[in-house]
Parts: C-alpha cells; structure tokens; sequence
C-alpha cells in the first residue's frame, strides 16, 4: 500500500475531480455524462467516501477497475477498513453501521475482506500536475500549511504521521474556522467530507462535497481550470452541516 499516488499532467484530455459518492455511482454517471466527460481522454479523481450510505456501495469494486478513476481513501473507506480487521469488532462495527455501512454486514465474509483490502489499496493523498502547477487530493484536509512538508511527514513514517492521516481524513478545522490562509507548496489542495450548498474556497483549498449522494448535486472540479460544473452561483452561501 502507497500512502501518496503521484499522476503526470493529462495531455490528451481533461482532468476533474468530484466531491464524495457514498454508493450514488448512478448519479455520478449522470454528472459525467451531463459534462460531456470522454473516458477515453479524461480521467476523474475523488477525493473519497465512495461507499456507504447509498444503495450501490458494492459497485465501488467495479468503479476501481476503471483506468480513468482514482480516489484517495476517505474516513469510510477507513471505517470500512477498520471494521473488518479490528480484533475488538463489535465496537468498530457498530460505529461504521451507524454511519451507513449496514450495505457491507450483509455480505459474507469472504466478500467483506475482499472489500476491506480493496479500500485499504487506496491513498491517503493523490498529487496530479496540471498545466497550472500541482493539485493535491485529500479527504477532509490539509493540516499542515505546507504541502511538501505534510508528504514528506507522511512517507518518512515520523511520529506525527499518525495524526496527519486521521487529520486528512476526518477533520473539519478549516472549514468551521473559516481559515482562508491555505496551504503553501502547492496550487491547490480539493477535499470533500462536508456536504455544502455548493463549494467553497478558502485560500486555496477547495472544498467540493455538494451532497450529490443527498438532496444535493455533484460538483466536478477541472484541475487545470479550477473552474466546477456546475459554476459556484455567487447568491449562495456555502452553508455545510456534519455528516
């Protein structure tokens, strides 16, 4: 397993990234279809919760196998992940039942592991150049002003690496504290995690969990652009509440 998942710059095509799925393959498929996407040139990055909550979890396998979609691993994948391998299951059951995995318990257990191991493949961090300079990908966020200096942490295994990985995939700091400084060593950082009206940017983070697995719409992010389909409509707040 690879904690970061470095990508070259796209030259034949486009490059988006979209907020969290939670088991909405359908809709997803339909945001594409709607932005003209091309899977024989563009490529589609998440920034995780692929499973969970929605009725089509378990395509997420099928998902997986497409050379033009990558995704990091969010706080349900790590639920999920959890779950499975911890010696101590019925509590780490239980909370990832809470919170939409009930989809997962009714398997048996053979395909349990085989999912468990599959979202334990994926990344917590996926970097992508761009015409523009380097996007960074993480589930919730970047709790280091410097990206370099947070990879670098991360792959040298120090003894903060642990609290950056939990703070990538389950933290909302940023986002409640309304901190627009960003992120430095780096163009952008895309991060999903906490359903909004539509996106916001702070700094230089965008956060782009539109709720399309809700009552919301997915929101597809050009890496080189910046620019999101559909466009922020300057009206809105992005008014977000835990989930």
């Amino acid at each position: 397993m690879s904690l970061i998942k470095r990508f070259k710059r796209n030259t034949v095509g486009r490059d988006f990234a979209v907020g969290d799925i939670h088991g909405h393959f359908t809709r997803l498929q339909a945001a594409l279809d709607a932005a003209g996407f091309d899977p024989s040139r563009d490529r589609l990055f998440s920034v995780g919760d692929l499973v969970d909550r929605g009725p089509e979890s378990a395509d997420v396998d099928e998902w997986l196998r497409r050379p033009w979609f990558h995704a990091v691993r969010g706080n349900h994948e790590q639920m999920t992940i959890d779950a499975y391998r911890s010696e101590e299951r019925g509590d780490a059951r239980g909370l990832h039942f809470i919170n939409g995995g009930a989809w997962f318990y009714g398997l048996p257990n053979v395909e349990q592991g085989c999912y468990a191991e599959l979202l334990a493949d994926l990344p917590l961090i996926i970097e992508v150049e761009t015409t523009g300079g380097l996007i960074g990908i993480v589930h919730a966020d970047c709790p280091r002003l410097d990206w370099p200096a947070m990879v670098a942490a991360l792959e040298a295994g120090d003894s903060e690496s642990g609290h950056i990985a939990a703070m990538c995939q389950w933290s909302r700091r940023r986002l409640q504290a309304e901190d627009a400084s960003g992120v430095t060593g780096v163009r952008a950082v895309v991060v999903g995690h906490t359903p909004l009206r539509q996106p916001a940017v702070l700094g230089n983070v965008y956060h782009i969990d539109t709720a399309g697995w809700m009552d919301g719409h997915f929101t597809l992010l050009d890496l080189s652009t910046m620019e999101s389909i559909p466009p922020i409509n300057p009206k809105l707040h992005w008014d977000w509440e835990a989930a």
